[in-house]
């Protein structure tokens, strides 16, 4: 674990990617997820999972997958009150977990409140408060606005996962947890593999959400994954806890786009 230390939260954490990965026109974007989120049809029977696998590429790429989450988050909205979301850091070099100074994540939507847990996690030494990893990165400003739209106000909990070990992000997850077990939803952002041509992207990606269905991080390879430590680590949570994985979605950009050169792999799972 890295030694927690306290710092001054800044007011706003402030969009780093609107425009690029998502509209930043309210309007448009607000248009875009509840498109992607009505094209999900719930199972009448769907109960909500504690934790989710969600990518985190353009919406172009990845809404369509991503929404199979989120549509099930807008099912159970009732249910949740805070959501943790643990990915990487594509810009910063990081060891350890960090979280968010801000106090809110705005997007064009609006803002989401931080969960003033995040104190508590750095003083207990699970997390460094650290803004300077989370100001360029994507990997959780994309799961923002599917959050606004299939939640509404929800506590956000933002946490940057870096080079660690399995048992210490698992550890991480389960603090973050604590306050509320039953109205917490973790989200694990990543995507799998990246660039390869299509038929041996899925093989790869195969071989990773088989490893994550039997439970098994100690299968999923640097190259598997670029949330590699946020998966790895969820993935041992979920394990210590007892739970299954099931997968909602497969894609990769090729779907969207029709080129199978060089392509990005995505999932969607859930953890029950």
């Amino acid at each position: 674990m890295p030694s927690g230390r306290r710092a001054v939260r800044t007011a706003v954490r402030q969009p780093a990617v609107a425009g690029l990965f998502y509209p930043a026109d309210p309007r448009a974007l607000a248009a875009l997820v509840d498109e992607l989120l009505d094209s999900v049809e719930v199972p009448a029977g769907d109960v909500l999972a504690p934790a989710y696998v969600v990518p985190h590429a353009g919406y172009r790429y990845s809404g369509l997958t991503a929404a199979q989450v989120y549509a099930r988050l807008r099912r159970h909205a009732p249910e949740v009150t805070r959501v943790v979301v643990v990915g990487p850091a594509h810009h910063t070099p990081l060891s350890g977990c960090a979280v968010s100074g801000a106090q809110q994540w705005r997007t064009p939507l609006g803002e989401l409140p931080v969960d003033p847990y995040a104190d508590a996690l750095a003083a207990a030494g699970y997390v460094v408060v650290d803004d300077h990893p989370h100001a360029p990165e994507h990997s959780i400003e994309v799961q923002v606005p599917f959050l606004q739209r299939a939640l509404g106000e929800v506590a956000l909990l933002p946490i940057l996962v870096g080079e660690t070990g399995v048992d210490e992000a698992a550890a991480t997850i389960a603090a973050a947890i604590e306050p509320d077990p039953a109205g917490t939803v973790v989200l694990c952002s990543t995507d799998l593999s990246h660039y390869l041509p299509d038929e041996r992207a899925r093989e790869q990606d195969w071989r990773t959400v088989r490893a994550v269905l039997d439970l098994a991080p100690e299968r999923i390879g640097a190259r598997d994954a670029c949330g590699v430590f946020a998966l790895r680590g969820l993935v041992g949570w979920a394990r210590r806890t007892g739970l299954g994985a099931r997968l909602l979605d497969y894609s990769t950009s090729a779907d969207a786009t029709g080129d199978p050169t060089r392509v990005v792999g995505y999932a969607a799972l859930a953890f029950a």
